[in-house]
């Protein structure tokens, strides 16, 4: 508008002063402005007239560390050229998309790949395809919007687990299953010398026969047919900021675990306390995967409710026999005695815990690296996270629980191993 404002001026001047002073120069000024300033119209009202665009995008979900693929086409079926074409395409995606300026030529056609890799876990907008055109003096222009936006949706990076074995629970409920038990079941695995208690009908007649005494048969405790994930989102416990903050690993570990089990027919559940908690009932299958993969990636680190509220309070929805997995930065002892009692219901238990205070170190590491200032924490309150630590571990040990630390850096698989 300030551009034209000011052609608006300076023509009005030159025409008043042409006809003011009737020199001959100054009229040819005048028709040479007429005659570019209309070219220049007309050139950019045709710019977008016969031209056909649009764009594709190879897939609306991906999980992060993926690519997406657009392709672009443009088609000029117009026997006049398109000399300068500006392409975009508005986006939320982090990183953004690359624009392009090209020319075609009469009834051209150009077609191009952009692969954009998907960095962030989260909701995303591709919005409609944006064109621009102009004459070479940028005194006007035309724009047109090209098709409608689609929403792309990052689910978190899921690591596999290959050497990692959901526990199961211990059905008498007194403590974590055994790798043999005197119970019982379908999975026989080995034979072994009698021993005095053995009950007669695990006796093994073949081995006996071979060995010469009485052998009697070891049986495995099956695995637990469901899952449930306690994620802890709560603001005050997190440390740490982008891929290698708490809230990230948590999540990451989360949904790592949650493929694990589902891979493994297994029925999951997830109870998340962010910003408003949100439940999703256990369930198998590919549909159930893709209820959990969207709520991970919406999840953010603003949870106001205590992890002992939310393991109190979804406890009801436990049943015997599966096995609570807990994701959490909390070193509140608060919530090991509510994870402890399930034991009692014949609910089996696992803790992973995410260091916050390691993610708080990374990110001051990773600022510095940046140049940025970043000042040194408090010495008293370095020590007194140590101690609420150490604290937690106590009390983790004291009730048996299995415990696995993820810190930055360091792999899920491998600390899950």
């Amino acid at each position: 508008m300030i551009r034209r404002f000011q052609l608006f001026v300076i023509a009005a001047i030159l025409l008043v002063a042409a006809f003011s002073t009737e020199l001959e120069f100054l009229f040819y000024l005048v028709y040479l402005s007429i005659l570019v300033v209309g070219g220049s119209y007309i050139l950019t009202r045709l710019g977008l007239a016969d031209l056909e665009a649009g764009y594709a995008v190879n897939q609306l979900t991906g999980h992060v560390g993926e690519r997406i693929q657009i392709t672009y086409t443009l088609r000029n079926t117009s026997r006049l050229p398109k000399p300068w074409l500006e392409i975009h395409n508005p986006t939320t995606l982090p990183g953004g998309l690359p624009g392009r300026a090209i020319s075609l030529g009469s009834r051209a056609e150009r077609s191009w790949l952009v692969r954009a890799p998907l960095t962030r876990r989260g909701h995303f907008r591709v919005e409609p395809l944006q064109i621009r055109t102009g004459d070479p003096f940028g005194f006007f222009e035309a724009s047109a919007s090209v098709g409608q936006g689609v929403a792309v949706v990052v689910y978190p990076r899921i690591e596999p687990l290959p050497l990692w074995r959901l526990p199961a629970a211990s059905i008498e409920g007194s403590h974590a299953a055994p790798e043999r038990t005197l119970q019982t079941s379908p999975l026989a695995t080995a034979v072994r010398p009698y021993a005095p208690g053995d009950s007669f009908n695990r006796i093994h007649w073949k081995s006996t026969a071979r060995h010469g005494e009485i052998q009697v048969k070891e049986f495995e405790l099956e695995q637990t047919a469901d899952a449930w994930i306690f994620l802890d989102l709560e603001r005050s416990v997190q440390g740490g900021r982008g891929e290698d903050s708490s809230v990230e690993i948590a999540v990451r570990a989360a949904a790592s675990v949650a493929a694990k089990a589902l891979l493994e027919n297994r029925a999951v559940g997830m109870t998340v306390n962010g910003h408003r908690q949100a439940i999703v009932p256990a369930d198998r299958g590919a549909r159930q995967h893709l209820k959990l993969m969207q709520l991970l990636a919406a999840v953010e680190g603003d949870g106001t409710t205590p992890l002992a509220e939310s393991l109190v309070a979804a406890a009801g929805r436990l049943r015997r026999g599966m096995t609570a997995i807990v994701i959490t930065s909390s070193t509140d002892r608060a919530w090991v005695r509510p994870i402890a009692a399930l034991r009692t219901r014949g609910i089996g238990s696992v803790v992973i815990t995410v260091d916050a205070d390691a993610a708080d170190a990374a990110a001051r590491i990773e600022r510095r690296r940046l140049g940025e200032s970043v000042p040194e924490p408090d010495a008293a309150t370095t020590e007194q996270r140590a101690q609420r630590a150490r604290a937690l571990r106590h009390a983790l040990a004291e009730y048996e629980l299995r415990v696995h630390v993820l810190t930055p850096g360091r792999s899920i698989a491998e600390a899950l191993t």
